[in-house]
């Protein structure tokens, strides 16, 4: 217990700027007060001891605001960072090496007892802030998930989903080679959400057709080649239609 206590401490410190040192966690980091809560209720619910598991998770989340089922399994050095208002359901599984920031739910959509209703988080996964994780699937190793998204759907490993339903904006082609890199809140550099890439890339084609046109119709009129008129239309202004876009 104590190992795993100190190992908890280490990584908080690692991954949160803010951490002096391992009494300050120790007396002060709701999130890793609640794991270790967690920890005794899970000890009493696998005894089954079903009440007083379920009441030492329900003085946790007193406690600490977080409110994590006993039935659920956490792995080891899981940093839940600042925690108000984080859930997590009865069957989920939490890797090692994962990060969920406030405002996380791992819920289900079954209301089948005894199924396996809540997500699964390999190693190292991020949660960001207020994102929703709902359904029996697994979200892949290193995957980070960005704030408030609403994820229904397998993550695979290495990939970033963000958005209301969740997309794949990015998926790593090595996790191994960026699975030492924390990003905090699952904040990507350079990852631009797909569908402002597809609109910035037809915004600026149709600049370019534009330009490519008025080329021609000069050429043909030092050319001599008559043309029929056509009424005059506002140009297109990529600047603005980009900036919107963005």
């Amino acid at each position: 217990m104590f190992l795993h206590l100190r190992e908890d401490i280490k990584s908080i410190i690692e991954r949160d700027p803010a951490a002096r040192n391992g009494w300050e966690v120790f007396t002060c980091y709701p999130g890793f007060q609640a794991i270790m809560m967690h920890r005794w209720a899970q000890a009493c619910w696998t005894r089954n001891l079903k009440w007083i598991g379920r009441f030492i998770s329900y003085v946790a989340r007193i406690l600490t605001g977080i409110e994590i089922h006993p039935g659920a399994t956490i792995g080891r050095r899981v940093f839940i960072d600042h925690g108000f208002g984080v859930v997590i359901g009865e069957t989920a599984v939490v890797g090692d090496d994962c990060t969920i920031y406030q405002g996380v739910t791992l819920g289900g959509t079954s209301l089948n007892s005894g199924t396996k209703r809540h997500p699964t988080l390999e190693r190292g996964v991020i949660i960001g802030a207020g994102a929703k994780v709902l359904g029996s699937f697994t979200v892949g190793e290193y995957a980070k998930v960005g704030s408030n998204a609403v994820v229904i759907k397998p993550v695979p490993a290495g990939a970033t989903a963000v958005g209301n339903p969740a997309h794949i904006v990015q998926k790593e082609a090595d996790t191994r080679a960026t699975s030492h890199l924390f990003s905090a809140y699952g904040v990507t550099p350079n990852g631009d959400d797909p569908l402002s890439k597809a609109l910035h890339g037809l915004i600026n084609h149709a600049a370019r057709q534009d330009e490519q046109l008025d080329r021609l119709m000069a050429l043909m009129k030092t050319a001599g080649i008559a043309c029929q008129s056509t009424p005059e239309c506002d140009k297109l202004d990529s600047v603005k239609l980009n900036k919107l876009v963005e």
